[in-house]
């Protein structure tokens, strides 16, 4: 096996890893809006509450071995998809902080403001996955300099979108299983 093979294999094998791992924190981050009390809530987010920020390593260990394996590819990826990647940056930033400062207050808007959040911020960064695999599946407009020539509406047409929508709901699901497992 050639070092090109090798390191597509292992981009794979980290990509599902995160897939894996951090879709169900994805997905139990889209549930909280079904529960139907404040306790359910606090037992959805606690399930989650000691590995939720392992899971995303995956992710950070991609996007390096993407940039030391193929750093032209990395380039033009996250050059075509930047306002979506901070996009995503921001919803798992947001996610963190939702779960962290929910509990430090009893105030019921409070907890709404960061349960809306929480589940806010999943829903992005789960559709957005979708989205950018989506678009990739389709293949992207690159020219001769490696340059991405698509805008972002464009980047939301039926396809991706359709396959953003599949992801938050394959996630959801995820994480509805890992809920029936763990509580």
């Amino acid at each position: 096996m050639d070092w090109p093979s090798l390191w597509f294999v292992l981009l794979g094998v980290l990509l599902g890893g995160y897939a894996i791992l951090d879709g169900f924190d994805l997905g139990v981050g889209i549930l909280p809006p079904i529960a139907r009390s404040d306790e359910d809530r606090r037992i959805i987010m606690n399930s989650i509450g000691p590995i939720w920020d392992g899971n995303e390593v995956w992710l950070v260990t991609f996007g390096g071995a993407m940039f030391a394996a193929f750093p032209n590819a990395y380039a033009t990826v996250f050059s075509g998809f930047y306002i979506a990647f901070m996009l995503l940056l921001f919803a798992l930033i947001l996610r963190a902080v939702s779960l962290e400062f929910r509990s430090k207050t009893e105030g019921g808007i409070w907890r709404k403001t960061w349960d809306t959040g929480f589940f806010g911020s999943s829903l992005l960064a789960a559709v957005l996955f979708g989205v950018a695999g989506g678009n990739l599946m389709l293949g992207l407009p690159v020219d001769d300099k490696m340059v991405v020539h698509q805008s972002v509406l464009e980047q939301l047409s039926p396809y991706p979108v359709l396959v953003g929508v599949l992801t938050a709901l394959l996630f959801a699901m995820h994480g509805a299983i890992f809920l029936y497992l763990k509580t």
